[in-house]
């Protein structure tokens, strides 16, 4: 399988500067799981650019969102 980082990197939410896996899915991928994390494209662009890739940070951020599509659905129902 050819690896499209030109593609990818359109879509790449990483912020991190210098980052060599930038665009290469598979690297990241890699890279992030020998590490116990999860990759960038797995956060809210918030949470993305305090580089905390931690399995613990993903599910807080993921609680917050869905917290905030709740709200915002039946948040105006008083």
């Amino acid at each position: 399988m050819e690896c499209k980082q030109k593609e990818n990197l359109k879509i790449c939410p990483c912020t991190w500067p210098d980052c060599p896996r930038k665009g290469i899915c598979c690297e990241c991928l890699k890279h992030h799981r020998e590490k116990g994390e999860l990759p960038a494209c797995y956060f809210s662009p918030e949470v993305e650019k305090i580089y905390d890739r931690s399995i613990k940070k993903f599910i807080e951020d993921q609680k917050s969102q869905v917290n905030c599509r709740i709200l915002k659905c039946f948040g105006d129902e008083e």
